[in-house]
């Protein structure tokens, strides 16, 4: 079936169609990834975009129930150069295309995506639609232009969780999958605030010892801290988080009272409530192959990113130092409270898909959680 990419600067694209049809918006970036479009899927983060994957073949290991990171799909569609329907796994259990077909997700295929890549990245990442209905271009460029900005959307509150649970689940391994963790045996209590978060998140908090206790993004400080936790974690999650302004207020008042950790979305939360501001990247960073400097140590790691804001380090003052930088374009990938149990970072040091170098965060966590205690 035809397809059509349409972008709000007037740039056509024609391809075929995959997935679900129909039409799909949202803002179009891309993903450098070379591995783990399961996993981008199913991440919550892209709410509201249009993933372009920069690697050339995708469909080739199929869908397994095993490596989804959320309860669902959340982004709008889905750009590929070659789509492969014949798949090879042997935990694959449906083609990418049913999954897609499953979930509603509109998907275009044999399109030029280094072309769609590079425009993104000299022209900034921008809304567009995908559509096997209307080939008209004037009608498709209109409606592209007529898709509301990110910048100001609140997508967070909508991905969350609707009432605390508690989580269970360890990591993965070849012979047990997920195996089911006994809370007896966890020291640290944790109270996790859910703004799109991803499932590999909550199995390394569970693997560093943590009893984690999922809990909606607006759910009462005042709740939270009557629950007597060792620390707070902030989740990933889509959109801007400016207009977050309940959830900023509400965060703010575990400040000095409790070990915070933050990762992306949460991240940028953090430096909103300690009187930061954020700011909308050209095109943003996502992918599993970024380097990122710990300032603390000076090591450099390979990370997976997934995020279109950045905190602006000068608008926090004397608030918080910076943590961990990017060595790409030498934005904030991470900040630290320089007195008090608090540190956060824009990159995944869960991965899912991508490296493993960071994943000692989730220690360093622990141990402010055992410092404090």
């Amino acid at each position: 079936m035809r397809a059509v990419l349409a972008l709000a600067d007037g740039r056509i694209f024609a391809g075929r169609s995959f997935g679900a049809g129909g039409e799909a918006t949202g803002e179009v970036v891309f993903n450098t990834a070379m591995t783990g479009y399961q996993e981008v899927l199913t991440d919550p983060s892209y709410r509201g975009q249009m993933v372009t994957l920069t690697y050339t073949q995708v469909g080739n290991t199929g869908i397994n129930p095993e490596d989804i990171e959320s309860r669902g799909l959340f982004l709008s569609g889905f750009i590929v150069k070659e789509y492969l329907d014949c798949y090879s796994n042997w935990r694959a259990t449906m083609s990418l295309d049913a999954y897609l077909k499953e979930n509603g997700v509109v998907g275009i295929q044999g399109i030029d995506t280094r072309a769609l890549t590079r425009h993104l990245r000299d022209k900034g990442a921008q809304n567009g639609i995908i559509s096997t209905v209307d080939f008209d271009s004037e009608s498709l460029i209109a409606k592209a232009r007529a898709i509301p900005s990110m910048s100001g959307l609140d997508l967070a509150t909508g991905v969350s969780c609707e009432k605390p649970y508690h989580w269970s689940e360890g990591a993965w391994d070849l012979e047990n999958g997920y195996p089911q963790v006994d809370p007896s045996s966890l020291k640290y209590k944790v109270v996790a605030y859910d703004f799109g978060i991803k499932y590999n998140i909550l199995r390394c908090l569970l693997d560093a010892g943590c009893d984690v206790t999922v809990v909606p993004a607006g759910f009462p400080a005042e709740d939270a801290l009557a629950m007597n936790p060792d620390g707070i974690f902030l989740s990933n999650g889509p959109g801007d988080p400016e207009p977050l302004t309940g959830v900023i207020g509400n965060i703010r008042k575990f400040i000095g009272k409790k070990p915070i950790f933050g990762i992306c979305l949460g991240h940028q939360i953090l430096g909103l409530a300690l009187g930061g501001k954020t700011m909308k990247l050209p095109f943003g960073n996502h992918g599993s192959n970024l380097p990122v400097m710990d300032m603390e140590t000076r090591k450099v790691e390979i990370t997976a990113q997934n995020h279109g804001f950045a905190v602006d380090l000068d608008s926090l003052g004397t608030a918080a130092c910076l943590g961990h930088e990017n060595l790409n374009d030498q934005t904030v990938e991470g900040i630290r409270h320089c007195d008090l149990p608090i540190f956060s970072v824009q990159h995944h040091p869960e991965a899912s898909p991508g490296p493993h170098d960071s994943q000692y965060l989730f220690g360093r966590f622990v141990e402010l959680m055992e410092k404090n205690k």
